[in-house]
């Protein structure tokens, strides 16, 4: 038995809500999107969120005109006025991308995606500074200083990966990064600016090598940003990929590296954003969709908030299409939601996490125990999963807690459980036959099976603890909550007269 200390050990770190990521940003003028983001804000409440395309052609900022034989370029927000408008109505706040390059702007045609993002450098740096001042410039006049400067701005998005940035030239970068980071400043010296927004695979030397440029050129750079991932090459088949998956510590390893890189340097300090995290990389891989990924990810969870200062979820709606229009309602999205905003059993991790309590009285490899200011205790616990695809013994996982909750009598006990039968609308939707485009009353079924399974009992207290036995089944996240009973049952209330018997 874990005995469960009554006094708090601190305060339990809440960095996995600081940021959510998010498709490409013009798909936020879309209803289904809007929709589902208010779910997720209603029910977890994330603070930022994250997406690419910000200059891309599809957000129609940067349009340039000839007039009089002269070029101009004129600057429209149309678009960006609406999704901004969208997101903090929602209750959530941009963490600025800047990329990818506008078209009239672009030194190739590379892209990237099937919506086609340019990841060439600019042919004007001055151009491109002026694109950044100007959109910005625009932000701080239409939603006040004291706002934006609570809006992070990231430089580019993995320009160590050719895919992303044209032969992933690093002097490029930092070039491209000195240019725009002083736009920033120019704005207000205020702006946080900062990148590189590595990639799993970049080396070492990148990240050390920014550190030095920065030093170097004396570029200001307020955060530092990489992405985890952990699962291995894609393997393919129509519509779809199976990849293996390194054991989930492989992800606090990499949320853990700017940190170990950059000690010595003068980014030492800066706060660590990793700005996209995921079991694997593809939108398109059906581990996304299962029970076994939510128990998966409770660790990185539980344990990130040491490492980094904040971790987005990349992301948190299947409306989603840099592969292309999804083929099917489960189709191994990012998204902690499909379409039509039926959840995952990853999203119940999260508006798990969003139910526990600021004071951490203790956590482990299976749990996290914390206590809210009214004096309930929270347990989070879950199956350890192999990702080897073992799968435990017929008993399933069990964890014994020694709980304080103080006082005597009993407590209230109430438990939200999702595992491969509870709270698992894609265990539901195979057993339909894996319908492409589920029909209105096989929705109602989809959200109906997305529910947790709920359930409640009263505990004995002994000398201010409950003991609480948990056996847990194959992939469950388990959301458990204490509270003492204080018994208003009238003096005359008798149970067994409720038909109106006399008791024998």
């Amino acid at each position: 038995m874990i005995r469960v200390p009554a006094e708090p050990a601190g305060t339990f770190p809440d960095a996995w809500r600081h940021c959510v990521g998010t498709g490409r940003l013009d798909l936020a003028l879309r209803r289904d999107y809007q929709d589902s983001l208010a779910l997720l804000q209603r029910e977890i409440g994330f603070r930022h969120i994250r997406g690419h395309g910000l200059f891309s052609d599809g957000m129609g900022i940067h349009r340039p005109y000839d007039h009089a034989g002269t070029r101009h370029v004129h600057h429209s927000f149309t678009h960006l006025d609406q999704v901004v408008d969208a997101y903090l109505s929602a209750g959530i706040r941009p963490f600025l991308e800047l990329g990818f390059m506008p078209g009239g702007l672009a030194s190739g045609d590379r892209t990237v995606f099937w919506w086609r993002g340019n990841v060439t450098p600019p042919r004007d740096l001055a151009e491109w500074a002026a694109l950044v001042r100007a959109t910005l410039a625009h932000l701080v006049d239409r939603y006040g200083i004291d706002e934006v400067r609570t809006w992070p701005v990231e430089v580019w998005n993995e320009p160590d990966l050719p895919d992303f940035w044209q032969d992933a030239d690093e002097q490029a970068y930092h070039r491209l990064y000195e240019a725009t980071a002083h736009a920033v400043k120019e704005v207000d010296a205020d702006l946080r600016v900062g990148g590189p927004a590595l990639s799993p695979g970049a080396g070492e030397g990148w990240l050390l090598r920014f550190a030095e440029f920065a030093e170097r050129r004396a570029v200001p750079v307020d955060f530092v940003s990489r992405h985890a991932y952990s699962s291995g090459p894609a393997q393919h088949v129509p519509f779809g990929v199976h990849q293996t998956l390194a054991p989930a510590g492989r992800l606090l390893d990499q949320f853990a590296a700017p940190r170990r890189e950059l000690k010595g340097t003068r980014l030492a300090d800066v706060p660590v954003h990793i700005t996209e995290f995921n079991s694997s990389y593809r939108p398109d891989n059906a581990v996304h969709d299962t029970a076994f990924h939510a128990a998966y990810l409770a660790p990185v969870l539980v344990a990130g908030g040491d490492l980094a200062d904040s971790f987005s979820y990349w992301t948190f709606s299947d409306v989603f299409e840099e592969a292309g229009i999804p083929t099917a309602l489960f189709h191994g999205g990012f998204g902690l939601l499909t379409h039509r905003q039926v959840r995952k059993p990853a999203y119940h991790l999260y508006a798990f996490l969003a139910r526990m309590g600021r004071d951490l009285l203790t956590r482990g490899d299976d749990h996290l125990v914390t206590r809210h200011p009214d004096g309930r205790v929270t347990v989070l616990a879950w199956a350890p999963v192999d990702p080897s695809g073992a799968t435990p013994g017929p008993d399933g996982h069990t964890l014994r807690l020694s709980v304080p909750v103080g006082g005597r009598g009993e407590a209230f006990l109430r438990r939200l459980t999702v595992d491969e039968e509870h709270g698992n609308a894609y265990t539901a939707w195979r057993r339909m036959g894996s319908p492409r485009s589920p029909r209105p009353h096989q929705i109602d079924v989809l959200h109906e099976a997305s529910e947790p399974a709920r359930g409640h009992r009263r505990l004995p207290i002994e000398d201010g603890r409950v003991d609480l036995p948990l056996t847990l089944a194959r992939h469950e996240v388990a959301f458990v909550e204490l509270s003492r009973v204080e018994d208003e049952t009238p003096p005359w209330w008798d149970e067994r007269r409720l038909l109106g018997r006399e008791p024998a």
